[in-house]
C-alpha cells in the first residue's frame, strides 16, 4: 500500500510534533495489540460456554417434552390443560450489566420461575407433572443463560473488530505515514544544511578572494 506524506510545515517544530506522534500511535498501538489478544481469548471462552449452552438447552427441552407426554398421558389432556391454564404467570426477567475485558456484557436474572410453574394443584397432580414442571423451568433458566451468552459474543465480536480495524489503521497507514514523513523531513533538512554549508563556504572564498 503506497503511503501519504502527512501534510505539515516542513519546520524543525512540526518534525518534534510528529515524533511525538509516532511515539504515541506506537504506544497506543501496543495497548490495542495487548487488548486484541484478551478481547480474542475471551470470545473463545465464549463461544465454548455458548456451545455449552445450546447443547443444554436441546437436551433439557426433550426431558422436558418427554415428561410433558408421560404426564399428559397419566392425568389426560383436558385435566392437564386445566392445571396449565391455572399455572401461567406473568415472568420477570431483570437484566443488569457485567464487564468483560472493557466491554459492557449484559446480565439477565429469571424472576418468579419457580411460581409460574408450581401454580397447579398439588392435590390433583402426580409427580409426574411435578417433574415436567422442573424440567420445563430448567428450560426457561437455560434459555436466558443463552440469551445472555450469545449477546455476549455479539458484543465482543464486534469490539474485536472494531480494535482490529484501529490497529490495522495504525500499522498500515498512520505509522507508516507519520516515518515517511519525518524521513521525508529530515532529508529536507539535510538538504538545506548541505546548502547552507555551501553558501558559507562559497561566502568564505569571496571574502577571501577579495
Amino acid at each position: 500500500m503506497a503511503q501519504q506524506l502527512i501534510k505539515v510545515r516542513p519546520t524543525k517544530i512540526e518534525l518534534v510534533k510528529l515524533k511525538r506522534r509516532l511515539s504515541l500511535a506506537e504506544r497506543v498501538q501496543k495497548i490495542l495489540k495487548d487488548r486484541l489478544s484478551i478481547l480474542t481469548m475471551e470470545f473463545l471462552q465464549a463461544t465454548r460456554e455458548t456451545v455449552e449452552a445450546k447443547r443444554k438447552l436441546v437436551d433439557v427441552f426433550s426431558q422436558a417434552y418427554k415428561a410433558l407426554s408421560i404426564a399428559t398421558g397419566y392425568h389426560g389432556y383436558i385435566a392437564m390443560e386445566k392445571e396449565l391454564v391455572a399455572a401461567e404467570a406473568d415472568l420477570k426477567l431483570t437484566a443488569g450489566l457485567r464487564n468483560i475485558a472493557g466491554v459492557r456484557i449484559p446480565s439477565f436474572e429469571l424472576m418468579g420461575g419457580e411460581k409460574s410453574m408450581r401454580g397447579y394443584s398439588l392435590i390433583d397432580t402426580s409427580s409426574w407433572l411435578d417433574h415436567a414442571a422442573q424440567l420445563f423451568k430448567e428450560c426457561l433458566e437455560a434459555t436466558v443463560e443463552l440469551a445472555e451468552l450469545q449477546r455476549g459474543l455479539e458484543l465482543l465480536g464486534m469490539e474485536i473488530n472494531r480494535t482490529k480495524r484501529i490497529t490495522n489503521a495504525l500499522e498500515y497507514i498512520i505509522i507508516p505515514g507519520l516515518q515517511m514523513t519525518i524521513k521525508y523531513l529530515n532529508m529536507k533538512f539535510e538538504e538545506r544544511d548541505r546548502e547552507e554549508k555551501g553558501r558559507l563556504k562559497r561566502v568564505k572564498m569571496l571574502v577571501a578572494g577579495g
